[in-house]
């Protein structure tokens, strides 16, 4: 009797055991980013207070990050046993690979190096509940579903960037920021310290920096691009010490965040040359800015500025131990240059052709003094022009051509196009998103970003390092709004730079990102949410309706009357016979998810024809592409970069329409993005050719909105075929934003009635 006592007793507690495992949750593993390999199995791992931790000192920052994760977000305090073993691999050749290992009995942690095995306890953390990052959660015991992760890294260089001198951010505030970019095992923060508008670093050298470039009078309300242009009469700013900055570097160690300042050079100075004129060429005194753009007060390369540039350096190199040191480089008028006496002298002395081979000298000379110093410098792809410096490495903003140049040149290059990477352009074409700059870049095109430009061989692409996202604060003013522009687009990136092409998916990413949201709203980031917004394409079938999250049911109507749950279900393209205002929306069987999506649709003699252009849209301003232009849609009126612009970068444009058999024409109108300060200018000439020769000018009509010029040609004419001569603006003049550079005309819908 006694052995069927024990078998009765053993069955008892197994199946009390397994009843209790069944109540606890089980996480599914829905890893951001995307690992190379996840393999699951059968079976649970139990943490609980009797699970212990064992580790070598190499990794002692990954596994005091794991104890302390666990022990702070729950009751669970973790012994001192094999239950969770952090190993040596030498195997493992990514200094940034690991392996995850967890069955029934333990969690293993194979690494080559401690920062391995932190992006390992980043995958695990994402196996626990969203409530140990608030401290929320309440159970004593968690299961975790046995599998196995290998996992590394495609890119070496995972970045975000944050502008801290246009807008102000604690110190607080960025930490919390390096935390969310390890969590996404990103390793690199780029910390944008210096501009026109406030200098945000203690130098003790020179006080003045701290006391007058730190602070502006006032600052810019609205857009730049507002006529006119509106002041809120407050001083503003503040910098960091440079005890908050060792600080600051010291705990961004603890994440395997390397962080890289950022300290402008020769342009955007004008905030170091109003504490120190003499920095300038002129010596006048000026004021910090207090609005955006590109301004003309440059460093004036004389020793006396070299001397200051290398004084602050050498205190910015005790506070930085970073490899890299980011020197700007970009958007440096050479206006004073061209009018200094010791500038053109130096051109002279040195056998340089130009002001533009002064500023090479002027970065060659840095870029000597910092790898004398063991350092490396970084540069915006401005420092291409004018020949490149020796050893520096190219950030590549303005589009992919200067990486592909760099790449050639056998110089490494880190990727930040615009059309992908800046994080401060619009996000959705809803009308209730915040002012920003301009642009769109919504969520699927930063996922779509493939760092490798396509001109490069297989050889040559070894020079891409990675990519990192964007940030500027010009429109950005408070912690708040970082968050939202930043995130989830931010998640979108960590993905692109970590996992490997075939383990991309953005339909998988969607759902992962969905289910990722609880743990945001538990770290208190205030993301945006897009994922229940609807999103309309006009198709030759019709116009099309769709949304990025499943199982979701998008009602609509076409009178212009708000979606409920009794208006009609979406299921294939709707047909388009005459003007319409079309309003849809995601449902669950409840209630709305998302934001209303509205579209005004012109149905005109020209909709739907076909369309053909002298040359391509740029690849970054497309649009809905050459039939865009006769969809019957206008473009947002203060976002340039929607899918119904379609931007040129210094072309002049012939757009011919085929309305498919001769039709009288009472009138045609377009319209034009007019915004200087993003280089973008209404054409200088627009004409009209129909099928008898004869050609007419378009001419501009009265728009409050001094973004938008508004064209119209009145006439009384047959014709089946139009043809367009777009002239564009040319080059920008000296005093403008760009100058120098070639001017971009944006073109939407085109009208015939």
């Amino acid at each position: 009797m006694p052995f069927k006592k024990r078998a009765y007793l053993f069955v008892f507690i197994t199946f009390l055991s397994s009843t209790l495992m069944a109540q606890m949750e089980v996480v599914t593993p829905e890893i951001l980013p995307a690992p190379s390999s996840i393999i699951k199995s059968k079976g649970n791992f139990v943490l609980n207070s009797s699970t212990g931790i064992i580790y070598d000192d190499e990794f002692e920052v990954s596994a005091n990050f794991l104890k302390n994760y666990i022990e702070n977000g729950s009751a669970i305090q973790l012994q001192k046993n094999n239950s969770i073993q952090f190993l040596k691999d030498e195997n493992i050749l990514s200094p940034e690979g690991y392996k995850l290992e967890i069955s029934p009995k333990h969690i293993k942690i194979s690494a080559n190096s401690d920062q391995g095995a932190f992006y390992a306890v980043q995958t695990l953390r994402q196996l626990l509940p969203e409530t140990f990052e608030n401290s929320t959660f309440k159970d004593k015991s968690i299961l975790i579903q046995c599998l196995t992760i290998i996992d590394e890294p495609q890119f070496t260089y995972r970045g975000m960037h944050l502008d801290v001198a246009r807008h102000f951010f604690s110190i607080e505030f960025i930490k919390k920021y390096i935390d969310a970019l390890a969590m996404l095992k990103m390793n690199t923060f780029h910390w944008h310290l210096t501009d026109d508008q406030g200098w945000r670093i203690e130098i003790k050298k020179y006080p003045k920096l701290q006391n007058i470039a730190a602070f502006r009078k006032e600052t810019l309300i609205g857009h730049y691009n507002s006529d006119p242009q509106k002041y809120d009469g407050k001083p503003y700013g503040d910098f960091y010490t440079q005890e908050q900055i060792k600080d600051l570097v010291a705990y961004a160690k603890t994440r395997h965040v390397t962080i890289i300042p950022e300290i402008e050079m020769p342009g955007h100075a004008q905030a170091a040359i109003s504490a120190y004129p003499k920095l300038g060429c002129s010596g006048d005194q000026i004021d910090v800015a207090t609005k955006w753009g590109v301004f003309e007060d440059i460093f004036c390369p004389k020793e006396s500025t070299f001397e200051f540039l290398e004084n602050v350096l050498d205190e910015v190199l005790l506070l930085f131990p970073s490899k890299y040191i980011h020197i700007g480089g970009d958007e440096a008028p050479k206006t004073k240059w061209k009018n200094c006496t010791q500038c053109q002298e130096l051109i002279k002395k040195e056998g340089l052709q130009d002001e533009h081979e002064l500023q090479n000298y002027f970065i060659t000379r840095i870029e000597k003094y910092l790898n004398n110093k063991g350092r490396q410098i970084i540069g915006w792809d401005e420092i291409l022009e004018g020949g490149l410096a020796p050893n520096a490495t190219v950030m590549s903003w303005r589009g992919t051509q200067g990486a592909v140049e760099a790449a050639k040149k056998n110089h490494q290059v880190i990727m930040t196009p615009t059309s992908h990477s800046y994080f401060d352009y619009y996000q959705s074409d809803n009308d209730s998103e915040p002012l920003a700059i301009g642009g769109f870049l919504p969520l699927e095109k930063v996922y779509g970003f493939n760092p490798i430009p396509k001109e490069l061989t297989e050889e040559k692409s070894n020079y891409i390092l990675g990519a990192q996202g964007n940030l500027w604060t010009e429109y950005i003013a408070d912690e708040q709004q970082v968050e939202y522009m930043a995130f989830p687009r931010m998640i979108a990136m960590s993905e692109v730079v970590w996992s490997k092409p075939n383990n991309k998916n953005y339909a998988n990413f969607v759902l992962r990102l969905e289910h990722f949201h609880k743990r945001l709203e538990a770290l208190d980031i205030n993301y945006a949410n897009h994922l229940y917004e609807v999103e309309g394409n006009l198709k030759p079938e019709g116009y099309e309706l769709t949304t990025l999250t499943k199982n979701k049911t998008i009602k609509f109507t076409t009178d212009g009357s708000e979606p409920n749950l009794n208006s009609k279900i979406y299921s294939k393209p709707i047909t388009i016979i005459q003007n319409t205002i079309l309003k849809a929306a995601v449902f669950n069987s409840e209630r709305k998810l998302g934001a209303t999506f509205e579209q005004s649709i012109n149905y005109h003699k020209a909709f739907g024809k076909k369309v053909t252009l002298n040359i391509e849209p740029n690849k970054a301003y497309y649009g809905s592409g050459a039939q865009g232009l006769v969809n019957g849609i206008s473009g947002s009126d203060s976002r340039y970069g929607d899918k119904e612009w379609l931007g040129f970068w210094g072309d002049d444009l012939e757009i011919t329409i085929d309305l498919g058999e001769e039709k009288a024409i009472q009138w045609i109108k377009t319209r034009f993005y007019n915004a200087t300060g993003q280089w973008i200018y209404a054409p200088s000439k627009v004409e009209v050719t129909f099928d008898d020769g004869r050609t007419f000018p378009i001419l501009e009509e009265p728009n409050p909105n001094k973004s938008i010029k508004n064209v119209r040609i009145w006439t009384n004419i047959k014709s089946r075929f139009l043809k367009f001569h777009i002239k564009n603006y040319g080059i920008i003049p000296d005093g403008q934003q760009g100058a120098g550079q070639k001017a971009w005309t944006f073109i939407d819908e085109i009208s015939i009635k």
